[in-house]
C-alpha cells in the first residue's frame, strides 16, 4: 500500500518537473519571438547608419559629432564645396536635435533613416514638395499602433515624437525646399576669384646701405648724406725706373645735417608743425560742423511750416 503510494508521488512530482520544463520552452519561444518582432520593427533605424556609428556619435559633442559624419558619409569636401556643406548642416543639425529630444538610439537612428530617405527623394528622385510630404505621410504610418499592416517600420516612435518630427522637417526641409531643389538640380558656374600683385624684387645694394623707399627719405638727401661716393680709381703712373701708385684720397665723412641743432630745437620744430597741422585740421571740422549746423537749420525751418 506504502509502495503504491510513494510511486503515486514520483509520478507526480515527474509531472510537475515536465509541466514546469514545457512552460520554460514556451516563455523562451515567446521571447524569441519577440525578438523576432522587435528587430523586424527596427530594421528601418538602421538602414543609414549602424548601432555602432550612432553609440559612437552620441558620445560626442557637436563639433566631434560633425567630424563623425564627415567621415561616415563621406562630406570631406565640405569646405569648398557648398553642396557638401550644406548635407553635412542638415544630418548634423538633425541629430543633435534628436538627441536634445532625448530619443533613444533606436529611435536617433530611425529618425536619421528618414532624414536621408527624404533627401534621397528630393536629390535623387526629383519628387515634388507635395510628393515627398505624401511619402512621409506613408512612412510614418502605423505609428501607434501594434503591428499594423499599413505600417512604414518606425513603430518604434511614439505618436509625440511623430509631431514633433514633422514639426521638425516643416521648418527645416520643407520650409526651404526651393533652396534645396535649387541646390541639387541646378548647375552653377564656378567663379575663380584671383588678384594679381607686381612684387619689386630688391636690387643689389652697390652702397653700404639700400636705397630710399618711396615713403622715406628724399633722393637728393640720400645721394647727399647718406650714399657714400665710390672711391676713385687707382692712377698708374709709369716712370724711367718702374710703375708707381698714386696714393688714394681720403673720403670725405658724410656730414650729419642735424649738426648744430639741440634736442630743444628739434622739439621747438616738431611743435611748431604740429600745431599748424592741428590748426588747419580744427578749421576743417568746424567748417563741415558749421555746415551741417546750417544744413539742420533749414529742415528744421521746413518743418515749422509744414
Amino acid at each position: 500500500m506504502f509502495g503504491v503510494a510513494r510511486a503515486a508521488t514520483k509520478w507526480r512530482e515527474r509531472e510537475k518537473e515536465r509541466e514546469k520544463e514545457r512552460e520554460r520552452e514556451r516563455e523562451a519561444a515567446a521571447a524569441q519571438e519577440e525578438d523576432k518582432m522587435i528587430k523586424d520593427d527596427e530594421t528601418m533605424a538602421w538602414k543609414f547608419l549602424s548601432a555602432t556609428q550612432i553609440t559612437t556619435l552620441l558620445e560626442q559633442d557637436i563639433a566631434g559629432v560633425q567630424q563623425h559624419l564627415e567621415l561616415y558619409l563621406d562630406l570631406k569636401q565640405h569646405k569648398t564645396s557648398l553642396k557638401d556643406a550644406v548635407v553635412l548642416d542638415y544630418y548634423v543639425s538633425g541629430f543633435w536635435w534628436a538627441k536634445e529630444m532625448e530619443f533613444t538610439a533606436v529611435q536617433i537612428a530611425g529618425f536619421m533613416t528618414l532624414l536621408n530617405l527624404l533627401l534621397e527623394n528630393l536629390g535623387t528622385q526629383h519628387m515634388t514638395l507635395v510628393e515627398n510630404i505624401q511619402e512621409l505621410r506613408r512612412t510614418m504610418a502605423g505609428i501607434g499602433l501594434c503591428r499594423s499592416e499599413k505600417s512604414g517600420g518606425f513603430e518604434f516612435i511614439t505618436v509625440d515624437q511623430a509631431k514633433a518630427i514633422v514639426g521638425y522637417l516643416e521648418i527645416s526641409l520643407f520650409q526651404h525646399y526651393a533652396l534645396y531643389e535649387y541646390l541639387f538640380h541646378s548647375p552653377r558656374e564656378e567663379i575663380v576669384i584671383g588678384d594679381e600683385n607686381v612684387v619689386e624684387l630688391v636690387k643689389p645694394a652697390d652702397a653700404p646701405f639700400p636705397a630710399p623707399l618711396e615713403e622715406g627719405l628724399p633722393c637728393d638727401i640720400y645721394s647727399t648724406f647718406i650714399a657714400l661716393v665710390p672711391a676713385a680709381e687707382d692712377v698708374v703712373e709709369e716712370t724711367e725706373g718702374g710703375v708707381q701708385l698714386e696714393e688714394q684720397p681720403e673720403a670725405e665723412a658724410p656730414v650729419d645735417p642735424l649738426t648744430g641743432y639741440c634736442i630743444d630745437d628739434i622739439k621747438l620744430v616738431l611743435g611748431e608743425v604740429t600745431t599748424e597741422m592741428i590748426s588747419h585740421i580744427q578749421t576743417e571740422i568746424n567748417e563741415k560742423l558749421q555746415m551741417q549746423e546750417e544744413a539742420y537749420s533749414v529742415r528744421i525751418e521746413k518743418l515749422k511750416k509744414a
